[in-house]
């Protein structure tokens, strides 16, 4: 199962981020442009093994491992390449708040991805599936991260402020599955603490 259709997606989306990020550091005025085509890409093979894994009845563990593993990733680096950018610094609202927020939205990933790993070491992973929340807050950051990395407006839309805003959403989703997650978790957690 290394080899089907679904997990080859999740390796094209993980061998999309080196080029990503060469993309975005192109010297031509065109590479941002490049940069959120890749990462759209890469968002549909998110959505395209899943909906195959699931079709082909192609479902496996190590899919279900790789396939976070590869969408955090992505994230991250999408969200490094933004906040390190000092052009996207002059275009937020709050250079300290965008960076509070990228931090916030990778540091629950991480967070959470520990918590599930934990709680499937105790037999308990289903206590900690993903949410109808977990899932809007990934759509969010999908939508948001391709206008954050456009440097220039769509048909007069300023798409960049507009993916500002959703991002924000989006870190505003992750405080609120976080805490749906650690919840859900909390008994597991109290119950393996010492006596």
């Amino acid at each position: 199962m290394l080899l089907s259709l679904p997990n080859l997606l999740t390796y094209l989306r993980i061998i999309l981020i080196p080029l990503l990020v060469l993309a975005y550091y192109l010297p031509h005025r065109h590479a941002h442009v490049l940069a959120m085509s890749i990462f759209i890409l890469a968002a549909l093979t998110d959505w395209l093994d899943g909906y195959l894994a699931r079709k082909l009845d192609q479902m496996s563990r190590f899919g279900a491992f790789l396939d976070p593993v590869a969408d955090k990733l992505m994230i991250a680096a999408a969200l490094i390449l933004l906040v390190s950018d000092e052009n996207v610094h002059a275009q937020v609202v709050d250079t300290r708040l965008f960076s509070i927020v990228v931090l916030v939205i990778i540091g629950r990933e991480i967070a959470v991805s520990a918590l599930r790993e934990w709680m499937a070491e105790a037999g308990k992973r289903s206590s900690v599936a993903v949410s109808v929340i977990g899932k809007l807050k990934t759509v969010s950051q999908m939508v948001a991260i391709p206008f954050l990395l456009l440097d220039r407006p769509v048909l007069g839309v300023d798409v960049f402020t507009l993916g500002e805003g959703l991002l924000y959403l989006a870190a505003g989703l992750t405080l609120w599955s976080m805490m749906i997650y650690l919840r859900a978790a909390w008994p597991a957690l109290v119950e393996s603490g010492p006596r």
